[in-house]
């Protein structure tokens, strides 16, 4: 009765050179470099490519609603706190796609829906190439429009004073 071959005596022919093929303990062809394991993509890093790409077209004054404008203008003043480049962003991330919502405040006299097709196009370009997800939609919800005198809504207003009292120091 012959004896069982090993894997390392299969790759032999009878002159004891190996054999071309593959390795022993090889299964055919080696699977592909994206086949070797998955990359997850947290909401927040699309949430800040898109703020990004969105801060590039010009005509948008600030991202956000206004309730979430002044929550991060508080965030803004204390120590230590960061701005946010993903405010006015809401993104839903798969495995393949991804959904994005965008609140903006724009400038007094851009045409809106150019606007909202340079921030559509730059967002979906910005998102695609980076992350290799597809974009499936983009909505824009343009929350107000920026006045040219109007102040910033960062700004304080003075305390007003009666008359009769001082004004308080800073």
């Amino acid at each position: 009765m012959p004896d069982t071959p090993t894997p390392a005596t299969l790759h032999k022919n009878a002159g004891g050179a190996p054999t071309p093929g593959p390795p022993p303990g090889a299964s055919g062809a080696a699977k592909p470099v994206e086949e070797r394991g998955r990359t997850a993509l947290a909401v927040g890093v699309v949430e800040k490519i898109a703020g990004m790409a969105a801060r590039e077209v010009s005509g948008i004054h600030a991202l956000g609603s206004g309730l979430a404008r002044t929550f991060g203008a508080m965030r803004d003043r204390v120590p230590g706190g960061k701005s946010s480049v993903g405010r006015g962003i809401k993104a839903e991330v798969g495995e393949k796609q991804t959904a994005i919502d965008i609140a903006l405040v724009v400038e007094y006299g851009v045409v809106i829906p150019e606007l909202a097709r340079q921030v559509r196009e730059n967002i979906i370009a910005a998102v695609e190439r980076m992350t290799g997800l597809e974009v499936v939609e983009v909505n824009i919800a343009v929350n107000d429009v920026h006045l040219p005198d109007e102040p910033e809504f960062e700004e304080e207003e003075e305390p007003v004073v009666a008359p009769g009292q001082r004004a308080k120091l800073k």
